[in-house]
């Protein structure tokens, strides 16, 4: 099984990629964690995302196919795993197909408004060290500026400043009707209103993906 997680930043996919990996096992792919992962280490791929990334412009096709390839390829994928962040055009989705075109596709849309987002992110802090993320507004740390985790300190991400957050969305609405358009002819779409409670959420995706499993052991 390949869940696809599908909505612009803030939307919630990645709590829901963390419940779906609790629940099911099937490893949480981030393709703006491992982007993020690559700059950290100053790798060449790193350094050559970097000014896109901050910038809030889409990182090449072929950059984000090398990571998501070589992740994909690990064995904790065999079963299944949820990407979070790819695709984002139709281009890359019809690529990730061709890296593996006999895995069943569920693919789910979170739909969230602007403002909602601009909310969301305005107070959000991450640990650069271990991937946590609190929020100024409603998941505070129990110390300013350090991680409940590991103790490390939280920073403001550079593309979570309130200018590129609006470019993210434009790119984002530009980019993705091709790609949900291509899913909803395929009967593989399922809508979300990201604006629920996780809880909520998380149990429309369990009934959805109860049904598909179920679909995929018939065949």
């Amino acid at each position: 099984m390949r869940v696809i997680l599908l909505g612009p930043p803030g939307s919630g996919k990645g709590t829901q990629a963390d419940l779906i990996q609790q629940n099911y096992g099937f490893p949480k792919i981030s393709t703006g964690d491992l982007l993020r992962s690559e700059v950290e280490k100053g790798t060449e791929l790193g350094k050559m995302v970097n000014d896109q990334m901050k910038a809030g412009q889409l990182v090449s096709d072929d950059l984000v196919l090398r990571l998501v390839a070589e992740r994909i390829s690990s064995d904790d994928c065999r079963s299944g795993y949820v990407l979070d962040g790819f695709p984002r055009t139709l281009s890359q989705g019809l690529l990730l197909e061709n890296l593996e075109d006999n895995r069943q596709e569920t693919v789910f849309e979170f739909k969230v408004t602007e403002r909602e987002i601009l909310q969301r992110l305005a107070g959000r802090q991450v640990c650069l060290q271990c991937g946590a993320v609190y929020n100024a507004n409603n998941n505070k740390p129990q110390s300013d500026g350090l991680c409940d985790i590991c103790g490390s300190r939280l920073v403001v991400r550079d593309d979570d400043r309130p200018e590129v957050i609006k470019e993210r969305i434009r790119l984002y609405q530009e980019n993705i009707a091709p790609l949900i358009m291509y899913y909803s002819r395929r009967n593989l779409l399922f809508e979300i209103n990201g604006e629920d409670l996780a809880e909520n959420i998380f149990k429309v995706i369990k009934d959805v993906l109860a049904r598909r499993l179920a679909e995929d052991k018939e065949h």
